[in-house]
Protein backbone atom coordinates (compact mmCIF):
# COMPACT_ATOMS: atom_id res chain seq x y z
CA UNK A 1 0.00 0.00 0.00
CA UNK A 2 0.95 3.62 -0.80
CA UNK A 3 1.77 6.15 2.52
CA UNK A 4 -1.68 8.07 1.95
CA UNK A 5 -3.31 4.51 1.84
CA UNK A 6 -1.54 3.61 4.82
CA UNK A 7 -2.57 6.88 6.37
CA UNK A 8 -6.40 6.50 5.62
CA UNK A 9 -6.87 3.05 6.71
CA UNK A 10 -4.90 3.66 10.19
CA UNK A 11 -6.20 7.13 10.46
CA UNK A 12 -9.82 6.70 8.95
CA UNK A 13 -8.78 9.38 7.19
CA UNK A 14 -9.63 10.37 3.45
CA UNK A 15 -6.39 12.25 3.03
CA UNK A 16 -6.14 12.75 -0.96
CA UNK A 17 -2.61 14.94 -2.09
CA UNK A 18 -0.10 12.48 -2.47
CA UNK A 19 3.42 15.07 -2.27
CA UNK A 20 2.09 17.01 0.64
CA UNK A 21 1.54 14.12 2.90
CA UNK A 22 4.88 12.57 1.25
CA UNK A 23 6.53 15.66 2.18
CA UNK A 24 5.43 15.19 5.95
CA UNK A 25 7.58 12.42 6.06
CA UNK A 26 10.36 13.60 4.27
CA UNK A 27 14.01 14.11 6.85
CA UNK A 28 16.27 16.18 5.57
CA UNK A 29 18.66 13.78 5.72
CA UNK A 30 17.18 11.82 3.03
CA UNK A 31 17.73 14.67 0.78
CA UNK A 32 21.57 14.70 1.11
CA UNK A 33 21.24 10.89 -0.03
CA UNK A 34 18.66 11.18 -3.01
CA UNK A 35 19.20 14.50 -4.84
CA UNK A 36 16.64 14.01 -7.49
CA UNK A 37 14.27 13.27 -5.08
CA UNK A 38 11.86 16.31 -5.91
CA UNK A 39 10.15 16.96 -2.67
CA UNK A 40 11.01 19.48 -0.02
CA UNK A 41 12.20 18.28 3.97
CA UNK A 42 9.21 18.10 6.08
CA UNK A 43 10.95 21.33 8.12
CA UNK A 44 8.02 23.82 6.81
CA UNK A 45 5.10 21.84 7.45
CA UNK A 46 6.77 21.42 10.91
CA UNK A 47 6.87 25.01 11.58
CA UNK A 48 3.54 25.26 10.55
CA UNK A 49 1.78 22.28 12.33
CA UNK A 50 3.70 23.57 15.61
CA UNK A 51 1.74 26.94 15.47
CA UNK A 52 -1.81 24.94 14.85
CA UNK A 53 -0.88 23.09 17.75
CA UNK A 54 0.23 25.62 19.62
CA UNK A 55 -3.15 27.86 18.82
CA UNK A 56 -5.56 24.65 19.44
CA UNK A 57 -4.12 23.43 22.43
CA UNK A 58 -4.41 26.93 23.88
CA UNK A 59 -8.30 27.04 22.62
CA UNK A 60 -8.61 23.61 23.92
CA UNK A 61 -7.71 24.40 27.29
CA UNK A 62 -8.85 27.92 27.58
CA UNK A 63 -12.38 26.80 27.09
CA UNK A 64 -12.35 23.57 29.19
CA UNK A 65 -10.84 24.91 32.32
CA UNK A 66 -12.43 28.14 32.93
CA UNK A 67 -10.89 28.42 36.86
CA UNK A 68 -7.35 27.89 36.23
CA UNK A 69 -5.09 30.80 35.91
CA UNK A 70 -2.75 31.54 33.07
CA UNK A 71 0.48 30.30 34.70
CA UNK A 72 -1.68 26.82 35.20
CA UNK A 73 -2.84 26.82 31.51
CA UNK A 74 0.71 27.60 30.48
CA UNK A 75 2.04 24.54 32.36
CA UNK A 76 -0.43 22.49 31.07
CA UNK A 77 -0.05 23.06 27.74
CA UNK A 78 3.87 22.67 28.12
CA UNK A 79 3.04 18.95 29.52
CA UNK A 80 1.05 17.66 26.46
CA UNK A 81 2.62 19.37 23.64
CA UNK A 82 6.46 18.57 24.53
CA UNK A 83 8.48 16.19 22.41
CA UNK A 84 8.38 13.17 24.71
CA UNK A 85 4.75 13.79 24.28
CA UNK A 86 4.46 13.95 20.79
CA UNK A 87 6.62 11.61 20.11
CA UNK A 88 4.71 8.94 21.91
CA UNK A 89 1.68 9.72 20.23
CA UNK A 90 3.38 9.65 16.89
CA UNK A 91 5.05 6.44 17.62
CA UNK A 92 1.51 5.18 18.68
CA UNK A 93 -0.42 6.44 15.54
CA UNK A 94 2.93 4.06 13.80
CA UNK A 95 4.78 7.50 11.85
CA UNK A 96 8.04 6.20 12.43
CA UNK A 97 7.85 3.66 10.06
CA UNK A 98 6.71 5.62 7.36
CA UNK A 99 10.05 8.11 7.15
CA UNK A 100 12.04 8.47 4.91
CA UNK A 101 15.39 8.62 6.32
CA UNK A 102 19.17 8.46 5.67
CA UNK A 103 20.90 5.31 5.51
CA UNK A 104 22.46 6.61 8.74
CA UNK A 105 19.46 8.07 10.81
CA UNK A 106 18.27 4.65 10.11
CA UNK A 107 20.95 2.76 11.30
CA UNK A 108 21.29 4.85 14.45
CA UNK A 109 17.22 4.15 15.42
CA UNK A 110 15.67 7.45 13.84
CA UNK A 111 12.65 5.95 13.75
CA UNK A 112 12.18 5.50 17.05
CA UNK A 113 13.96 8.91 18.41
CA UNK A 114 11.77 11.03 20.27
CA UNK A 115 12.83 14.47 18.12
CA UNK A 116 11.93 13.13 15.23
CA UNK A 117 8.96 11.19 16.21
CA UNK A 118 7.45 15.02 17.65
CA UNK A 119 8.80 16.83 14.56
CA UNK A 120 6.80 14.07 12.14
CA UNK A 121 3.70 14.19 14.52
CA UNK A 122 4.01 18.54 13.93
CA UNK A 123 4.78 18.13 10.32
CA UNK A 124 1.62 15.72 9.66
CA UNK A 125 -0.24 18.36 11.32
CA UNK A 126 0.19 20.76 8.95
CA UNK A 127 -0.36 18.90 6.03
CA UNK A 128 -4.02 17.98 7.45
CA UNK A 129 -4.41 21.68 8.17
CA UNK A 130 -3.32 21.90 4.53
CA UNK A 131 -6.21 19.81 3.38
CA UNK A 132 -8.64 19.30 5.26
CA UNK A 133 -8.70 22.82 7.34
CA UNK A 134 -8.77 23.40 11.70
CA UNK A 135 -11.54 21.49 12.55
CA UNK A 136 -9.83 18.46 11.54
CA UNK A 137 -7.06 19.52 12.79
CA UNK A 138 -8.68 19.62 15.93
CA UNK A 139 -10.63 16.33 16.22
CA UNK A 140 -7.09 14.72 15.64
CA UNK A 141 -5.95 16.08 18.19
CA UNK A 142 -8.84 15.35 21.07
CA UNK A 143 -8.43 11.89 19.76
CA UNK A 144 -4.72 11.35 19.64
CA UNK A 145 -3.36 13.88 21.84
CA UNK A 146 -5.84 15.68 24.46
CA UNK A 147 -6.99 12.54 25.95
CA UNK A 148 -4.10 13.10 28.63
CA UNK A 149 -4.83 16.17 29.79
CA UNK A 150 -7.59 15.45 32.02
CA UNK A 151 -5.10 12.56 34.06
CA UNK A 152 -2.56 15.62 33.91
CA UNK A 153 -4.86 17.57 36.10
CA UNK A 154 -6.18 15.16 37.92
CA UNK A 155 -3.09 13.64 39.08
CA UNK A 156 -1.59 17.46 39.10
CA UNK A 157 1.20 16.08 37.24
CA UNK A 158 1.62 18.73 34.50
CA UNK A 159 4.00 20.63 36.26
CA UNK A 160 7.52 19.73 35.01
CA UNK A 161 10.37 19.79 37.57
CA UNK A 162 12.15 23.02 35.94
CA UNK A 163 8.54 24.80 36.35
CA UNK A 164 8.34 23.32 40.31
CA UNK A 165 12.02 24.52 40.58
CA UNK A 166 11.44 28.07 39.75
CA UNK A 167 8.03 28.57 41.78
CA UNK A 168 10.20 27.43 44.95
CA UNK A 169 13.18 29.27 44.29
CA UNK A 170 10.82 32.16 43.57
CA UNK A 171 9.04 31.48 47.08
CA UNK A 172 12.49 30.82 48.90
CA UNK A 173 15.07 32.97 47.23
CA UNK A 174 12.33 35.81 45.71
CA UNK A 175 14.60 35.31 42.40
CA UNK A 176 14.36 33.12 39.03
CA UNK A 177 16.85 30.02 38.26
CA UNK A 178 18.66 30.59 35.00
CA UNK A 179 20.12 27.23 33.53
CA UNK A 180 23.74 27.10 30.94
CA UNK A 181 25.48 24.50 29.56
CA UNK A 182 28.71 23.57 31.45
CA UNK A 183 29.82 20.76 28.83
CA UNK A 184 28.51 18.64 26.07
CA UNK A 185 29.61 15.34 24.14
CA UNK A 186 29.25 12.94 21.96
CA UNK A 187 28.44 12.27 18.27
CA UNK A 188 25.69 14.89 16.29
CA UNK A 189 23.14 11.42 17.16
CA UNK A 190 24.53 10.66 20.87
CA UNK A 191 24.72 13.85 22.50
CA UNK A 192 24.72 14.14 26.01
CA UNK A 193 25.02 17.69 28.01
CA UNK A 194 25.40 18.59 31.38
CA UNK A 195 23.72 21.59 32.62
CA UNK A 196 24.13 23.95 35.83
CA UNK A 197 21.20 25.62 37.66
CA UNK A 198 22.20 29.00 38.90
CA UNK A 199 20.81 30.48 41.74
CA UNK A 200 21.84 34.64 42.32
CA UNK A 201 25.01 33.80 39.82
CA UNK A 202 26.05 30.50 42.11
CA UNK A 203 25.61 26.83 40.84
CA UNK A 204 23.35 25.39 42.56
CA UNK A 205 22.88 22.19 41.21
CA UNK A 206 23.50 20.13 37.73
CA UNK A 207 22.33 17.76 35.88
CA UNK A 208 22.94 15.22 33.00
CA UNK A 209 20.78 14.07 29.80
CA UNK A 210 20.89 13.52 26.08
CA UNK A 211 19.24 16.83 25.11
CA UNK A 212 19.90 20.00 26.62
CA UNK A 213 16.15 20.00 28.20
CA UNK A 214 16.22 16.63 29.65
CA UNK A 215 19.69 17.90 31.24
CA UNK A 216 17.49 21.31 32.54
CA UNK A 217 14.75 18.82 34.06
CA UNK A 218 17.40 16.85 35.63
CA UNK A 219 19.51 19.55 37.09
CA UNK A 220 16.26 21.13 38.42
CA UNK A 221 14.82 17.87 39.99
CA UNK A 222 18.51 17.35 41.57
CA UNK A 223 17.92 21.20 42.96
CA UNK A 224 14.55 20.57 44.42
CA UNK A 225 15.97 17.42 46.23
CA UNK A 226 18.76 19.75 47.91
CA UNK A 227 15.76 22.11 48.87
CA UNK A 228 14.02 19.73 50.54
Amino acid sequence: MTLLENLNEELNFDLTDVDLFQTAFTHRSYLNEHPAYTLPSNERLEFLGDAVLQFLSSKHLYSKFTELPEGDLTNLRASIVKTSSLAKEAGKLGFGKHLLLSKGEEATGGREREYLLANTYESFLGALYLEKGVEACEKFLIDSLFYKIEENVEKNTYKDAKTKFQEKIQEVKKTTPNYKIIESWGSEHEKNFKVGVYVNGELFSEGLGTSKQKAEQDAAAKGLDKLR
